[in-house]
């Protein structure tokens, strides 16, 4: 830090003294939150301890949310008059921009219309396509190639990994409203350390993809239940260069599409419904987290969500406690998903494979089934002509 212009320093041993945080240092997000956090509790807003970035607040009948991002916010409610209160409590403790109805949120396009809400990320899609040089590039029906598997070899190193790097992680946040893409992301992401120009073009394959329909993303319909639904899926061994599976899962809220997920385990399972079991327990968190989400958000889920799984092996071992002769390797925080059936909080069900929506996070699919399942998704794009 250097000292401000016009001061005259007095010996070479002279510091100065911060009285409060500023803008880019490493403590000042801590700082401003926690400063947040207690201004706003202060007034009757309660953290939530699943997601300690929304707050609630419930008077009777009403109910006024905020989501906070850094210095970003995101106010709801079903009380006007609240939320032009809170509005106005915030501007006399902070200085505030109030930028209206939710349109445009951290590169996320929010539309609304009779039948929901939709969200897309059109502009930063045409953004990345303009940085590669591929706004005019022939579409692609799928992200990545049928029966595609990736290896460290095969191909010459990148002289400059940078440009990988770069692109990969803009694909990471695309995927927050195309989880279509989620698959090839994550395999294009194990390969950040030494990217080959095999990788690259894989790369490039996937943004021919998002060239035929940059404006595609999610719809929230308006008359969805509020039921939760899961889909989870693994495929066995598929990683050629470690052989751990893919883990993937998928869960609706009603008709919406809200959480997605695409990992490759952490540990090599020794048989397929090991692998699945895994992905099953997975899945069972992720439907138990969104249950502690929605009671802080006022909305009640009475009965067990419903996790469908395509293995018939795996279901047989999360609803049978004495199933030891295929148990006895598994490991013990798997069995998470025999606790919360106990508990009556996940009720599981057989899928067949064709309808498992999840095969879309574990694995490159053809075109006919691909877009199948992606209808399923919820999937729209409201800048297609009519």
């Amino acid at each position: 830090m250097l000292p401000p212009p016009g001061y005259r320093r007095q010996g070479e041993n002279t510091v100065c003294r911060l009285h409060k945080s500023l803008y880019g240092l490493k403590q000042t997000s801590r700082s401003w939150f926690r400063r947040f956090s207690c201004v706003i509790q202060e007034i009757g807003f309660q953290q939530s301890r699943d997601d300690y970035s929304l707050f609630t607040q419930v008077r009777g009948d009403s109910i006024t949310i905020i989501l906070l991002y850094v210095d970003d916010m995101v106010v709801t409610g079903n009380d006007e008059k609240a939320i032009n209160d809170l509005k106005a409590f915030l501007n006399s403790c902070f200085k505030i921009k109030d930028l209206g109805p939710l349109k445009y949120f951290l590169g996320i396009e929010v539309a609304r219309s009779k039948i929901g809400i939709t969200v897309c990320q059109r502009k930063y899609t045409l953004d990345i396509l303009e940085e590669a040089g591929l706004l005019g590039a022939k579409p692609a029906k799928v992200p990545m190639e049928p029966d595609l598997v990736l290896t460290d070899t095969g191909s010459a190193a990148l002289k400059d990994p940078t440009r990988y790097r770069h692109l990969v992680g803009k694909l990471i946040y695309l995927t927050i409203s195309r989880p279509e893409i989620m698959y090839s992301v994550n395999t294009l992401s194990q390969f950040m350390q030494e990217p080959k120009l095999h990788h690259l073009k894989t790369a490039h394959r996937l943004l021919h993809y998002l060239k035929a329909a940059p404006g595609q993303g999610l719809l929230f319909p308006s008359d969805s239940p509020l039921h939760l639904i899961g889909y989870c899926d693994a495929d066995w061994a598929r990683c050629s260069i470690t052989r751990r599976s893919v883990t993937g899962y998928c869960t609706f809220l009603g008709k919406s599409l809200v959480s997605w997920k695409s990992r490759k385990q952490t540990t090599i399972s020794r048989s397929s419904a090991e692998a699945e079991y895994h992905s099953m327990a997975a899945a069972a968190c992720e439907l138990t987290w969104l249950r502690y989400l929605l009671k802080d958000l006022g909305v009640s889920h009475p009965g067990p969500a419903k996790l469908f799984c395509d293995n018939q092996t795996a279901l047989h071992i999360a609803a049978n406690p004495v199933y030891h002769e295929r148990t006895k390797h598994i490991e013990l925080d798997s069995h998470t998903i025999r606790e919360r059936i106990q508990r009556g909080e996940v009720k599981t069900a057989y899928v067949q494979t064709g309808k498992q929506i999840a095969d879309l996070f574990t694995k490159p699919l053809r075109s006919p089934a691909f877009h199948t399942h992606l209808n399923k998704l919820g999937v729209i794009d409201i800048h297609t002509p009519t």
